[in-house]
């Protein structure tokens, strides 16, 4: 019911029980292919396989029947697999039903099929992304010199522009694009290790089979089988339990932003979107619910795979089995963070002059600190400061402008002028290295 809320129904496709199933015959048909390329099983035989291997010829119910019984699925597949209707009529099928699975464990098949599912899945996260990215330089490059107020623990602080908050929130996004790309090269591993690992079915070419295995399913082939150590798969859960908390701090601000006293920006409206089932004045926002959802369900579940780790001798008893549906979970949760980020920066929209109004609001407070600074090489620091402050507490005392009492102080009149002061309560005077910090993250694009 939620699929369009919560996840990305393409990610959720490679997960579908049919899905996972034909990931399994995958490895299934390239084991024999590769077995067969060193002469470990007739070539024949291998076509065979390849042939049996395809998911029409898979009772799937009888198959999720089954899986209670042997604890995974493919003890019940390969069965399945080796009982074929002789209706079938492949070629060689008898021939070849001695070899289906020759050597495997069933550990080789699930590690590897998932291997092969969270691959092509964080493909498509990296695509939606590079969405994400290109759509917040935008952002970036049209509002490089928009005012808005920066705020600390949720107060006012002082002004930045919204180019500068935008260059933040794509700086996170490009590290975490950096580590899907780094996990893409280098964590996607075969798995083929038989029984304890050491390939004893295959004591002659063992590994270059592996390698073969690994060639033909595009995966790295590890120095040796991986059954117990499950840092791969981990590394793979926090990046993207990183990506998914990155995109959530950007969900968090915009959501802040949203708010009703603020109306700074807003997520992009549509028909129907952000509608409230009793308050028609509402816009509600949509997309950073669902992210800010997610973000909250990822981190326990990443979790849950970094406690598998703590795995006994050379085959685990459940550990292992935790991490099935948790890694899925995460993949599919992650991959719905990612487009939803998608709609949320796709045509932000940003009321530049709420934020400037947002930004006189207290009365020039804000610009407190300009003035003791400008006063500092005049007076003295820790003068300049109390002459401030306690100017601050006059103009809230009295509801009246900071620049208005400061311009009643005779201190401060004697040391700075009109023109000075005046300086001193601009914005745009007050917004640090925001473009060269925009203009650092922007080459990193």
């Amino acid at each position: 019911m939620y699929e369009n809320l919560f996840y990305d129904k393409k990610v959720n496709a490679l997960f579908s029980n049919e899905a996972t199933v034909t990931y399994m015959l995958q490895f299934e048909a390239a084991l024999a292919q590769a077995q067969a390329q060193y002469g470990l099983i007739p070539q024949d035989a291998a076509d065979a396989i390849t042939e049996i291997c395809k998911i029409e010829n898979i009772d799937m119910a009888k198959l999720i029947e089954d899986v209670r019984l042997g604890a995974n699925v493919p003890i019940p597949l390969v069965k399945q697999l080796t009982t074929l209707n002789p209706k079938l009529k492949i070629q060689n099928f008898l021939e070849a039903n001695k070899y289906v699975h020759f050597g495997a464990t069933s550990q080789d098949v699930v590690d590897t099929a998932l291997m092969l599912q969270v691959r092509d899945a964080v493909e498509i996260i990296v695509i939606n992304v590079n969405i994400v990215i290109n759509q917040l330089v935008f952002l970036i490059k049209e509002h490089q010199n928009t005012l808005m107020i920066g705020r600390s623990f949720m107060q006012q602080a002082k002004p930045i522009t919204f180019g500068f908050k935008v260059a933040t929130w794509l700086d996170g996004v490009l590290r975490a694009k950096k580590r899907l790309l780094y996990i893409l090269e280098e964590n996607f591993t075969v798995q083929l290790g038989g029984a304890v690992g050491h390939l004893s079915s295959m004591p002659k070419n063992g590994f270059e089979i592996a390698q073969a295995l690994g060639d033909i399913l595009k995966l790295n082939t590890p120095p040796l089988s991986w059954h117990t150590q499950r840092d791969r798969f981990v590394e793979i859960a926090t990046t993207l339990g990183i990506l998914t908390g990155t995109l959530s701090k950007i969900a968090k601000d915009v959501s802040l932003l949203m708010q009703t006293e603020i109306a700074e920006v807003f997520e992009p409206s549509g028909a129907g979107k952000g509608g409230s089932s009793t308050m028609p004045h509402k816009r509600n926002p949509v997309s950073c619910m669902a992210i800010l959802a997610n973000a909250q369900r990822v981190p326990p579940l990443v979790s849950t795979m970094l406690l598998s780790m703590t795995q006994d001798h050379e085959r685990a008893t459940g550990a292992w089995h935790a991490e099935w549906e948790t890694l899925s979970d995460i993949v599919k949760l992650s991959a719905g963070t990612v487009k939803q980020a998608v709609e949320m920066t796709n045509g932000l929209e940003v009321n530049t002059e709420q934020m400037l109004k947002n930004i006189d609001c207290t009365e020039g407070l804000i610009f407190a600190e300009n003035v003791s600074l400008a006063l500092s090489s005049k007076i003295g620091k820790a003068a300049a400061h109390e002459l401030v402050e306690n100017a601050c507490k006059t103009a809230v005392l009295n509801k009246k402008h900071l620049k208005s009492v400061l311009r009643e102080d005779n201190i401060v009149t004697e040391h700075l002028s009109d023109k000075e002061l005046k300086t001193c309560f601009k914005p745009e005077n007050s917004i640090g290295l925001c473009n060269v910090f925009i203009d650092n993250v922007l080459k990193n694009v």
